[in-house]
This record gives structure tokens, C-alpha cells and sequence, in this order.
């Protein structure tokens, strides 16, 4: 039987949110505001992202302050350069930033000031593929990417554009090893409507912001809008989970086939994968797979892509 990574590594989960906005950009709330919402919300952990942009005076947010021991704060920012596919601003989450990182020089590209980041030491997301518009190409040139923005709350409520997993799934075809993480990407301009929707679950023995960086960077996380998955094993062709009631637990791979438990309040179950490499035209099995569950309410949680030759 083997462990996947993430449900199997030492410490606790820890929930936390990498995308947000303040008024140090184009946020309605004050920092401080901000990460106490967060905290009455329930969560563990965030980081304000705000613009890295001249327009905002180049803001990466100094929230150590806000620190307590049961509540930490990532330092970071969205950082942005030309030029994607579509002619527009790359958008890119950089957690673990130091706070003296430098501006962009006017030349400086999206796939450049990535590299710097990843570079200072953060854990790089390509942001909103959908929003973005981005494609594959897009998705190859940032070659720094620890992962890619497969649910975006801000961008499901306010423009129906808020799922990454068509790149993402794009990419893990190529042979990215990428994960998946879940934002909200909240501006508090409505209350909180656009607010706690999607969140990563960080596996980390402590909440020290490096332990949850060093986690991050080694997709020891899942995400989610709301169900939990507690434990996920893999033995044989057999994969086992362990998760909040759920009507829906599938696995897919890189082809259309799938593996799917349906009903109500599910809570276990163990998937028989070799369905997932029949199909009329299948060349070759997928590489990888990845776990989806469904609640009732439609809400999701999903694991990082587990790679086969690894499991």
C-alpha cells in the first residue's frame, strides 16, 4: 500500500488562502482588515497579493504584525509584466517574496519576473487561466511554475471564469509536474461575496510561514470550496479515500475516461483505476491521475496530480 504524499507526511492540515487584495491595491479593505476577516472566517493562514504594479507603487505587504501562534500571514504579491497570448498583463501569485523585491524594469517579461521570484525563493501560480484567457502556450512559457490557479471564487461569482483545470490538465499531459491550488482572489468590494469560496489545505508539521512555504513548494496540499479528504492510498490498481459526505468521488487521468462513485453521503470508498486505461482509441495509459470529490451542494475538493511512476 502506498501513501499519496500528501495525506501521509507528519504534521496537521492547515487552511489558508494565497490570493487576496487589500488597499494597498485595488482591494476595498484595509490589510489589517483583511486578515482579521480571515480569522474569523477559520482559516489558518493567508497572504495578501497585492498588485505588484507601478500603478500601485510596486506593494508587497508587510503583515508580519498580524502573526500569533495560531495564525500566520505569507508574504508575497500578484505580480504582473507583459505580455500574454491575448496581448494583456501576466498575472502571477508569488508566495514567500522577501519585501524588498525589486520593481519590474520596463522590459522585464511575465516569464522573466517569475523567474526572479522563483529565484528570491517563492512558490509560483500562474493566476485565472480563464479569466486570463491564457492557453498552452501561455502555460509553458512560465517554466518556474510550482503550480497552476485551478479555482478562482472572485472569478466564478462575478464572470463565470473561474476554473484553471483545462490548462492545468494540458500541461500535466506534457509532462508538467505542476499542482493545483484554490483561491478566492477576494476584493471585499461587495462585503464578502467574492470571498472564502476555495482554499488550499497545507499538510506542514507547524504553522512557521517557512514550513508552510516548504509544504506549498512540495504539494503537500490539496484545495478545496468545502468537502475534506482525509486519507488517500494507493494500493495496486486500487486507490482508497477517505472524506467529508460526498455524492461524488472521481478519477481522471489525461483521457476521457474517468472512475466514478456516486450516491449520497459517501464517506469511503476504493476505485478500481484500470478503467481508467480502457477506452476504443487509448494509445497509451495516462501518466497521471487525480481525485475529485463532489458535495452536495456541488462543491469541490480536489488532490494534487499524482504521478504514476511515482505512486
Amino acid at each position: 500500500m502506498t501513501d499519496i504524499a500528501t495525506f501521509a507526511a507528519p504534521g496537521r492540515f492547515w487552511r489558508g488562502n494565497l490570493h487576496t487584495h487589500s488597499t494597498l491595491s485595488d482591494g476595498k479593505l484595509a490589510p489589517g482588515d483583511v486578515v482579521e476577516a480571515y480569522k474569523e472566517a477559520g482559516y489558518d493562514f493567508m497572504m495578501l497579493s497585492d498588485h505588484f504594479i507601478g500603478h500601485y507603487d510596486w506593494p508587497v505587504a508587510d503583515t508580519r504584525n498580524f502573526r500569533s501562534n495560531r495564525f500566520t500571514t505569507l508574504i508575497g504579491a500578484e505580480l504582473h509584466a507583459p505580455r500574454t497570448s491575448v496581448g494583456e498583463l501576466w498575472h502571477i501569485v508569488a508566495a514567500g517574496l522577501p519585501l524588498d523585491f525589486a520593481p519590474c524594469e520596463p522590459e522585464e517579461t511575465g516569464e522573466q519576473v517569475a523567474r526572479r521570484a522563483a529565484d528570491a525563493g517563492a512558490f509560483i501560480g500562474i493566476a485565472h487561466p480563464a479569466w486570463s484567457q491564457l492557453n498552452i502556450e501561455d502555460g509553458r512559457a512560465i517554466d518556474v511554475a510550482h503550480a497552476v490557479e485551478v479555482y478562482n471564487h472572485g472569478c466564478a461569482v462575478e464572470n463565470n471564469r473561474g476554473d484553471g483545470w483545462y490548462l492545468m490538465d494540458q500541461l500535466l499531459n506534457e509532462g508538467k509536474r505542476l499542482t493545483a491550488f484554490a483561491t478566492d482572489d477576494a476584493h471585499f468590494r461587495d462585503h464578502d461575496f467574492d470571498a472564502f469560496g476555495g482554499w488550499v489545505h497545507v499538510k506542514s508539521p507547524s504553522l512557521d510561514p517557512e514550513a508552510i512555504l516548504e509544504a506549498l513548494k512540495a504539494g503537500l496540499y490539496y484545495s478545496s470550496q468545502g468537502p475534506e479528504i482525509h486519507e488517500v492510498t494507493l494500493e495496486g490498481d486500487e486507490l482508497s479515500v477517505v472524506c467529508s459526505p460526498v455524492h461524488s468521488i472521481c478519477v481522471m487521468g489525461g483521457t476521457s475516461r474517468t472512475v466514478t462513485r456516486l450516491g449520497r453521503n459517501i464517506t469511503r470508498a476504493t476505485l478500481d483505476l484500470r478503467k481508467l486505461d480502457n477506452g476504443w482509441l487509448l494509445a497509451e495509459p495516462s501518466k497521471w491521475l487525480r481525485l475529485t470529490v463532489i458535495d452536495a451542494h456541488g462543491r469541490c475538493a480536489w488532490t494534487n496530480p499524482v504521478w504514476r511512476d511515482a505512486a
